[in-house]
């Protein structure tokens, strides 16, 4: 912590006596107090769990969530962004898939896939399919889970998305009778 006078203490005694030079020297300490405790937060700004609401949301940018607005509880973007930078190792993978979408759903989250790694020549003929069941959609929009979902799969991995036991992706559509 820094007194308030710390930058005239710094001078010799015999021009701390001079009444006009110690309210001039005053203007610079004022003007580099706003520096120095720029300077002494900004570790802080990196922090998710204190930063300011809009540096969670740059932060958030960083780790290539583009989902995290500022319309979401400001609680819960710092989650999501701490969540977020832990689980990132595992993008791409059930583990990283299932502990997302329980970040984005709050509830249990059910993945299975047809992928893996086989020997040479072993390997299916059809493109990797994911099934994707949730509880609910939490704070979501389905169209904003999809979204989501596709960012997170390989390009080549199809899925389904079921939400509270309706499937929500790929719509079906139906057939017209000609």
């Amino acid at each position: 912590m820094r007194s308030n006078d710390w930058l005239a203490h710094q001078l010799p005694v015999g021009m701390t006596e001079d009444d006009f030079f110690m309210r001039f020297v005053t203007i610079f300490q004022r003007i580099s107090d706003t520096v120095l405790d720029q300077i002494d937060s900004l570790p802080y700004m990196f922090d998710p769990s204190v930063a300011p609401d809009n540096m969670v949301r740059a932060m958030a940018e960083w780790i290539g969530v583009d989902w995290v607005d500022s319309s979401l509880d400001d609680r819960l973007q710092r989650k999501i962004v701490m969540k977020y930078s832990e689980l990132i190792q595992w993008r791409g993978t059930s583990q990283g898939l299932v502990l997302l979408l329980e970040l984005l759903s709050g509830g249990p989250v059910e993945v299975s896939d047809t992928g893996g790694v086989f020997p040479e020549g072993e390997s299916s003929n059809t493109p990797p399919h994911v099934r994707l069941d949730l509880a609910s959609a939490g704070w979501n929009r389905t169209a904003d889970l999809i979204r989501i979902v596709r960012s997170e799969l390989p390009a080549t991995v199809t899925f389904d998305l079921w939400v509270a036991g309706d499937k929500i992706w790929p719509v079906d559509q139906p057939q017209t009778v000609a």
